[in-house]
């Protein structure tokens, strides 16, 4: 004969409430330790549930966004000076900028912390619920050649037209042909005001003329870019050279 713990976990395992069910024997230990009322206990065990299905949630977008493996500013080394105050990075965390469809563009030497911030505000954007992925522009390029070739890069393609933000790293590293820097246009005046974007580059704007080979085209994108800008001028030596490591005592 089923026990009534049992038959709790059953009823949780058909209304596929995996949490509770998986939770259910110590989720009645603590409350029958800590005496809790009726309804002290209902909602914990719903709120055992939400949390879980929380983490599970962020854990498949994170994997998503494809984010590399430094990507949370909570272990932000704030004794590293590059320019961005505590305060000014404690705001932008906050994200309320997303709201607006405000980008940001962080501009300054490699090295100095750029693809780092770029993807620590991509994944306080996942924890708020908002889609966001970060890309290089290299993977980027690759997804704008393809996604009229391969059914592949056609889903990639279509799921960054739904992002609320989408990283681009290291845009303007290497020079674009014709065609591609056309198709890069195309989606970031696609997405325009639409979605914001964290655009990282060690290029000035006047460079982008250069790489691109187009004024026309390179002051279209900035255009859109800057429109509803923070641009945020990085400086300093490199972080990964002044803390490297060696394989000698």
């Amino acid at each position: 004969m089923e026990t009534k713990t049992q038959v709790l976990k059953d009823y949780a395992g058909q209304l596929k409430l995996g949490s509770i069910r998986d939770q259910a024997e110590e989720l009645i230990r603590i409350a029958s330790e800590e005496k809790c009322s009726y309804l002290d206990f209902s909602l914990r065990m719903l709120e055992t549930e939400i949390n879980q299905r929380y983490q599970r949630d962020l854990e498949l977008r994170t994997r998503a966004a494809k984010l590399p493996l430094n990507h949370d500013l909570d272990h932000y080394d704030y004794s590293f000076s590059n320019g961005i105050a505590k305060e000014q990075l404690k705001q932008l965390r906050e994200c309320q900028w997303l709201e607006q469809s405000f980008n940001i563009v962080l501009m300054g030497p490699s090295g100095i912390g750029k693809t780092l911030i770029a993807a620590g505000l991509c994944y306080d954007a996942l924890k708020m619920g908002y889609k966001a992925y970060f890309r290089t522009m290299e993977q980027l390029n690759q997804t704008l050649i393809m996604k009229d070739l391969t059914r592949s890069a056609r889903i990639e393609y279509n799921k960054l037209l739904k992002a609320n933000l989408l990283v681009i790293d290291d845009i303007m590293m290497f020079a674009l042909e014709k065609k591609q820097a056309v198709q890069l246009f195309h989606f970031i005046n696609h997405l325009h005001e639409k979605a914001s974007f964290i655009i990282t580059t060690n290029k000035s704007p006047q460079e982008w003329v250069k790489m691109l080979d187009d004024e026309v085209i390179a002051t279209a994108l900035l255009d859109r870019i800057l429109f509803h800008c923070e641009v945020i001028r990085l400086t300093g030596t490199s972080y990964r050279l002044e803390n490297r490591k060696t394989i000698f005592n």
